[in-house]
């Protein structure tokens, strides 16, 4: 047995043990009320002792909130509802999916799959997947709900384990969520709270939104490579062959109505997207946003969603009416009615996820790790290198039981752009390094929003498939994300470039 066997074996036994205790556990749904009850009862234990902290944006003091008072009692029983309907994925999924549920009823996306397995090169496939992950944050979070279900059909087609293909998707829609190409809606987000951090310090400094982009754009070809490797050298060695019940699309060449199906889905998406670009490329466009003219604020990236809806229904409805896969309307909402029909185990888990993330937001917990946790690292008098790394682990570790980028950047932007500031580091610079720790543990955490779905897609090709088999599959892709991204800015570091246009590392 070779060395790399012997650690790869090693890696193997390693993610197995994950595995097995995670998959223990309760159904999802049933871990999640757990949680939820959990939470209840820690607030009450923690509204006994004296856990006060101070925002350190606000100034005001944070103590937990009890939820077994008659106020807390009050909030669940009137809150469970809307705790629910208001849960962010939620509205995301069901809209997205009905849809794709049109374009994948009359066949376009059987058809289009076909295309893409049998002219992207087997080498390549999973580099594209991963690429595409990354690039699809710039539509928000439509990569969730789009990308990583259709990459495992992609590698089922391709002969190759779907869970691989997914995994592949997931590591690039969420591992790498802050790198991209192009400016996305976290940028001015992030860049805002920086920007009122930054003040405190001096009144006059503002954070640009493309203060990340040159170091963001680099990190783009940084995680897809490495999201590549670990999925050719680790996640597909250890699934090995798949032997579950869902079979591959055919990929056989498009017939003749299949291929005028293609043709009028395309001039129907090429009507939309010239419907789109007249509302965002002139500066008075009906798409961008009416106070300022700009785009990433505007109600096109708002309504990203009902885009997504009105493209993939009608391409389908396009491709049904060439194909001749579409009779009648009725054939349009059995397709629609189809893609409901795989939600009911992620609207069950969805319901108890809603809650536990409400509870947990209103005791103020997640608030008091959080600010915690900054104290720390900031007592430590730790400088450059070593500072910054440590700065990337504290993010990563924040954003196991904080899922909301903006919630935790509102946390510790006014307390290390400040500091750091007056170490000598400017606010761009920091804000970069926190980028990279909120992004490489979203794929384990279970606090994250989409965290859920992703058991959903799994469970069907693996119906054992449960938390551990999720946060087995996507670590080693935490652990060399981190590696890499955190390599990557130490070399940044050392040859001092420029995170951004204007944005150097080190203040004047």
């Amino acid at each position: 047995m070779t060395e790399l066997q012997k650690k790869r074996s090693g890696i193997d036994r390693f993610l197995s043990v994950i595995e097995r205790i995670g998959n223990a556990l309760p159904h999802p749904a049933t871990l999640f009320a757990g949680f939820a009850l959990l939470i209840i009862i820690l607030s009450w234990v923690a509204s006994l002792f004296d856990m006060a902290v101070v925002h350190p944006g606000t100034g005001e003091t944070v103590t937990p909130f009890n939820l077994l008072s008659t106020e807390g009692l009050h909030m669940i029983l009137t809150r469970m509802v809307t705790n629910f309907t208001g849960f962010a994925p939620l509205g995301t999924v069901l809209v997205s999916l009905l849809g794709i549920g049109i374009a994948e009823g009359t066949g376009l996306i059987g058809a289009v799959l076909r295309m893409v397995v049998l002219a992207s090169p087997k080498r390549l496939l999973t580099f594209v997947i991963v690429f595409a992950g990354v690039i699809s944050n710039t539509a928000s979070e439509v990569g969730y709900v789009l990308l990583v279900p259709l990459a495992a059909i992609i590698f089922l087609a391709a002969g190759r384990h779907p869970l691989a293909g997914l995994a592949a998707a997931f590591a690039g829609v969420s591992g790498g969520y802050s790198a991209n190409l192009l400016l996305g809606t976290v940028d001015p987000l992030l860049a805002g709270l920086s920007t009122e951090a930054a003040k405190i310090i001096d009144p006059n400094y503002v954070v640009n939104p493309a203060a990340n982009y040159y170091f963001m754009f680099a990190s783009t070809f940084l995680v897809a490579g490495l999201g590549t490797w670990v999925t050719e050298r680790i996640v597909i060695p250890r699934l090995g062959e798949y032997t579950g019940d869902e079979k591959p699309q055919s990929i056989d060449r498009l017939n003749a109505d299949e291929k005028r199906g293609i043709l009028y889905a395309s001039i129907a998406i090429l009507l939309l997207m010239a419907f789109i670009l007249g509302g965002l490329l002139p500066e008075n466009g009906y798409l961008r946003d009416p106070e300022t003219g700009g785009v990433l604020n505007s109600p096109f990236m708002s309504g990203i969603v009902a885009f997504i809806f009105v493209l993939a229904g009608v391409a389908g409805i396009a491709y049904g009416i060439g194909a001749k896969t579409i009779r009648s309307d009725s054939d349009v909402m059995r397709g629609m009615a189809k893609s409901m029909e795989t939600l009911g185990s992620y609207i069950v888990l969805v319901f108890f996820a809603a809650q536990f993330v409400a509870y947990f937001n209103w005791t103020n917990l997640g608030l008091i790790l959080a600010i915690n946790g900054a104290d720390v690292l900031k007592t430590m008098g730790l400088s450059d290198i070593p500072l910054m790394i440590m700065f990337i682990l504290v993010a990563a570790t924040i954003n196991l039981v904080m899922g909301s980028a903006s919630a935790k950047w509102a946390i510790m932007a006014p307390v290390f752009i400040p500091m750091f500031m007056l170490l000598g580091y400017t606010p761009e610079f920091t804000q970069t390094a926190y980028r990279i720790g909120d992004s490489v543990t979203n794929i384990i955490s279970p606090m994250m929003s989409y965290f859920a779905l992703i058991v959903a897609f799994i469970q069907r090709y693996d119906k054992n498939a449960g938390i551990g088999t999720v946060i087995s599959t996507m670590l080693p892709y935490t652990v060399v994300f981190f590696i890499g991204w955190t390599i990557m800015f130490i070399i940044w570091i050392l040859l001092k470039l420029p995170v951004g246009p204007g944005a150097e590392m080190y203040m004047p």
